[in-house]
């Protein structure tokens, strides 16, 4: 991991994004120009950002963040990317919750401009846990920080998520209800099935995400629970702290209504995939940090209700997992930095966490 070679995150020109960004921008204030613009390092392989400052004298916003959908040509991770869905749940957060949300401004739903439908939304400052290198290896602020300090960024973090099930009317939610019939736990899996469907389109297909599908339905909890909005890609590797409070939550491309549990397993399993990897190889990562049973526990303190049925969760959450990092998988294939495995049999060893997600299934993993 530590010599493994970046996934490629963008196939754009950030100097002729940012041409084409100013001509936009000045259709719509006149006079105005867009300046430092800047593409992070730290770019997802889905929806893209770029950062940059508007100079006019009444700005709507100064400091300025946007989000671009993936460029189709790309071999993209997400079969659509919805925009105008991520515009109206980030609005709708900021106005019926106390979470941080950036105020969204701007949403262009054209691809003209930029080649892809984009949304722009207020730029906040602060530090975000890493990725790549993950925050559990050793050389990043979380990792150095103290186990208090530490201890404060998990109790905000979960403290956000119990705000946003709690504190977002649910009526306002059901346009992210998945398609289909059932309830919102039968149709939120259904969809999954349906994005691995895609992934697997003209390609290997993968038996262990197939078991884990066949072994969600032995363990399908006899009572889903409350539907919920759901972040969807609830981790603290989408908040930017000030210090060690969340400053901006970020990323809501996978946005949901479902049971509660689906939020948590998947701040659970998230941090557990990056915990994993870093003592797969050779460092003891943050063992004490974003524990299950100290999540749960808080979890209900927060709310009143008590997790249940998460074996179920956390295994939901690490096969969503494995259906996009396969899909990763398959984008590095078609851009030369990985090849597939010569025996079909061996297309799981494609999925960084195949062996966490076998164990999963088999009912080993928390012993």
């Amino acid at each position: 991991m530590a010599t493994a070679p970046r996934p490629r995150t963008t196939t754009r020109d950030p100097e002729e994004l940012g041409r084409l960004l100013t001509a936009w921008l000045s259709a719509r204030l006149p006079g105005a120009k867009a300046t430092n613009v800047t593409v992070p390092e730290s770019n997802g392989m889905s929806s893209e950002t770029l950062l940059f400052d508007i100079e006019h004298p009444e700005p709507p916003l100064t400091a300025c963040a946007l989000r671009l959908a993936a460029d189709p040509s790309a071999y993209t991770i997400f079969p659509v990317y919805d925009m105008e869905r991520q515009h109206r749940v980030m609005r709708l957060v900021g106005e019926h919750t106390e979470l941080p949300v950036p105020r969204v401004q701007w949403l262009e739903p054209d691809p003209g401009p930029l080649g892809a439908p984009f949304f722009v939304m207020e730029r906040k400052e602060g530090r975000v846990p890493p990725d790549v290198m993950p925050y559990t290896y050793e050389g990043n602020w979380l990792h150095s920080a103290s186990d208090a300090e530490r201890e404060r960024l998990e109790e905000a973090s979960i403290v956000l998520i119990a705000k946003l099930h709690d504190q977002f009317p649910v009526e306002e939610a059901e346009f992210l209800a998945s398609p289909g019939d059932g309830s919102a736990l039968r149709r939120h899996v259904e969809a999954q099935r349906t994005y691995y469907e895609w992934v697997v389109r003209d390609v290997a297909r993968s038996p262990l995400i197939e078991t884990a599908f066949d072994r969600l339905e032995e363990l399908w909890p006899a009572d889903e629970g409350e539907a919920v909005l759901n972040w969807g890609d609830a981790r603290i590797g989408n908040i930017i702290y000030d210090g060690f409070e969340p400053a901006a939550v970020l990323d809501w491309e996978m946005a949901a209504l479902a049971p509660r549990e689906v939020d948590l397993g998947w701040t659970i399993y998230l941090h557990r995939f990056f915990q994993d990897l870093t003592v797969m190889f050779g460092q003891p990562g943050l063992p004490d940090f974003l524990r299950r049973d100290r999540i749960e526990a808080r979890y209900g303190e927060l709310t009143g209700h008590t997790p249940r049925d998460m074996d179920f969760h956390l295994l939901y959450a690490a096969l969503r997992h494995a259906v996009v990092m396969l899909r990763v998988a398959y984008r590095q294939v078609h851009f030369g930095e990985t090849t597939v495995p010569a025996d079909p049999k061996d297309v799981d060893k494609l999925i960084l966490h195949h062996a966490s997600l076998a164990a999963m299934v088999q009912g080993s993993y928390w012993d």
